[in-house]
C-alpha cells in the first residue's frame, strides 16, 4: 500500500562521526544522491542519535545496524517515537544484531543493502581464491618466521570450489570462480540453479558435497539455521588440503575446530574476513594461527561507490514505497534475512 498522502514525506539518515569514510553518510552524499535520483523529498541527517526529534516526522529511516542496536535508539517504543515510520533501510547486508525482529512494528518494512557489494566481491573473490591456490597464507606464515620454504602449487583452472550460500555475494563469488576456470558447486536454501554454478545442492546435502571441494567459500547469512553451520564435524569432512574462505559471518564457523585443522595440516590455508567481536581482540588465537590470514572485514566494501550505491538503492525504495510498489531487498521476518 502507498504511504498516506496526508503525511509530509520525510526521510531521516543517521550516521556515526567516527565511521570510516566508506560508511559515513554526509550532507554532500545525500544531496548528490537526491539530485542524481531526481528526489525532492525533505531529508535530515543526524549523528549517533544526539537528537531523536526527526524520528517523529520520518516516514523513512536510513541507518546502520549498529545504530539501530544502539541503546539510544528507541526500538521498544518505536511506534510512539516514530508514529509515521513505514520503512527502515539498513546500510549493510547482515541484520543479525537486530534479531529477533519482534521490536519492529508490523507496518514498518525493513530492507537491507544486499547486492550493493557485488562488484567489489567479484574482485575480492578472485583475489582470495588465487591467494589460497598459491598457498599465500602459508608463505606469509613462513615469512613471519624468517623461514625459507618453497611451496609449489598447481594452476587454479580445473579445481573445484564449493560456495555455501549462493545469494548476491555467493553468486558474485561463483562468477569469479567461473572466470578462473574453476568447477563450481553451490549450496542454497532453495536449491534453485544459478547460471554460474555447475551443480547446486540444498543445505541437507552439505555433508555429501563438502569432501569434493578444493576450496570452500562461506557466503551465507547468519540465522538460527546457519549458526555453527561449519562445526567441527563438518570441518573434518572437508577434503584434506582444502582451503577455506569466510566472507559472511563469524557465527557460522567453529573457529577452534578450524584452528586445529590448520595446525594439523588437514586444511592448507584459510582467509577470514569476518569476526565476532570486531575488531578481533588482541589476545585471539586467530592472530597467531599459521596458514591463516586475518582480513579486517574489508573485502566487500568499495570506498568510492559503496555509499552512493546505498543511497541510490534507498531512494529507489522510497520511490517504490511512495507508489505502493514492492520494495527491493525486503528482509523476510521468518527467514531472518
Amino acid at each position: 500500500m502507498p504511504i498516506g498522502r496526508a503525511a509530509v514525506p520525510h526521510i531521516h539518515f543517521e550516521t556515526r562521526a567516527d565511521k570510516p569514510r566508506v560508511f559515513r553518510i554526509t550532507p554532500e552524499l545525500v544531496a548528490a544522491a537526491k539530485e542524481r535520483n531526481k528526489i525532492g523529498i525533505s531529508t535530515s541527517l543526524g549523528e549517533e542519535w544526539d537528537d531523536l526529534s526527526a524520528l517523529r516526522r520520518a516516514v523513512g529511516l536510513v541507518t546502520a545496524v549498529d545504530l539501530l542496536a544502539d541503546p539510544k535508539f528507541p526500538c521498544r517504543t518505536l511506534q510512539q517515537a516514530a508514529p509515521q515510520l513505514r520503512w527502515i533501510h539498513v546500510t549493510g547486508a547482515g541484520i543479525e544484531p537486530l534479531l529477533p525482529l519482534d521490536w519492529l512494528p508490523s507496518q514498518v518494512t525493513l530492507s537491507n543493502n544486499s547486492g550493493v557489494h557485488i562488484e567489489k566481491v567479484r574482485e575480492s573473490a578472485m583475489l582470495l581464491l588465487l591467494m589460497l591456490n598459491a598457498r599465500i597464507p602459508a608463505i606469509a606464515t613462513n615469512q613471519s618466521k624468517s623461514k625459507w620454504q618453497q611451496i609449489f602449487s598447481p594452476k587454479v583452472r580445473g579445481r573445484t570450489v564449493l560456495i555455501i550460500g549462493v545469494g548476491h555475494m555467493g553468486g558474485a563469488v561463483a562468477q569469479s570462480a567461473r572466470q578462473l576456470g574453476l568447477y563450481v558447486l553451490g549450496v542454497r536454501r532453495s536449491g534453485a540453479p544459478h547460471f554460474a554454478v555447475d551443480e547446486m545442492f540444498q543445505p541437507d546435502e552439505l555433508d555429501v558435497v563438502l569432501p569434493r571441494a578444493d576450496f570452500v567459500v562461506l557466503a551465507a547469512p547468519l540465522t538460527s539455521e546457519t549458526t555453527m553451520l561449519l562445526n567441527g564435524e563438518r570441518i573434518t569432512r572437508m577434503k584434506r588440503g582444502a582451503g577455506f574462505i569466510n566472507i559472511s559471518r563469524a557465527g557460522s564457523v567453529d573457529h577452534d575446530a578450524l584452528v586445529e585443522a590448520l595446525r594439523s595440516g588437514a586444511l592448507s590455508g584459510a582467509i577470514i574476513d569476518v569476526f565476532d567481536p570486531e575488531p578481533l581482540p588482541f589476545g585471539s588465537r586467530l592472530w597467531q594461527t599459521g596458514n591463516l590470514m586475518v582480513i579486517p572485514h574489508v573485502t566487500s566494501d568499495d570506498e568510492d561507490e559503496y555509499l552512493p550505491k546505498t543511497l541510490d538503492l534507498a531512494f529507489e525504495n522510497w520511490r517504490r514505497l511512495l507508489n505502493g510498489k514492492e520494495l527491493l531487498n525486503v528482509v523476510d521476518r521468518r527467514r531472518q534475512y
